[in-house]
């Protein structure tokens, strides 16, 4: 931290913010760069130098103006419309054990994490349209089908309910207007 006073620049310690009288030290800290007292210097593991900032050449190249197309949006992709199925982790692990692979020879094959593979097996973790594609075909399986309707809750008039609290009090109120009639 530098202050100045007057003409005369006062130079701080980052570390413990005493005024450093006589040689100041540049030092990283805690992966941090900074100037430093004699004191604190020795907290440091190393000692930096400013880099000189470097001249970049630019090749004298034009860029020609970009024409924005008027196009439609694009439709999504076909991949982007399905959805995973329901049971991907029984199937993920009965393929891979058919193909009597390990989570680390299946994770070198598809460039995947084996947390990640056995979080999915487990069911603890969904995978995207991405990974559920590179598992299918690694695997020889199917994890991407059409999304299906929702199924709407039946409602079925022999099923009971509970009451709600607002018709408790619009029941009350009925019956207190007919005790007062």
């Amino acid at each position: 931290m530098v202050e100045t006073v007057g003409v005369t620049a006062i130079v701080r310690c980052e570390v413990c913010g005493r005024r450093i009288r006589g040689k100041t030290f540049k030092a990283m800290i805690e992966g941090a760069k900074m100037i430093v007292c004699g004191g604190c210097a020795k907290l440091g593991s190393v000692h930096w130098e400013a880099q000189p900032a470097r001249r970049i050449k630019r090749v004298g190249k034009t860029l020609k103006p970009v024409k924005l197309s008027s196009k439609k949006p694009s439709t999504p992709s076909l991949v982007e419309t399905l959805e995973v199925v329901e049971d991907f982790g029984p199937r993920i692990r009965r393929a891979r054990r058919e193909l009597e692979l390990s989570h680390e020879d299946l994770g070198r094959k598809i460039g995947e994490k084996v947390s990640v593979l056995r979080k999915i097996e487990s069911g603890k973790m969904t995978p995207d349209h991405v990974l559920a594609e590179k598992l299918g075909h690694a695997l020889k399986i199917k994890l991407l089908v059409p999304p299906s309707e929702p199924k709407a809750p039946s409602t079925a008039l022999s099923s009971r309910r509970e009451i709600t609290l607002g018709e408790v009090i619009h029941l009350k109120k009925k019956k207190t207007e007919a005790t007062k009639e």
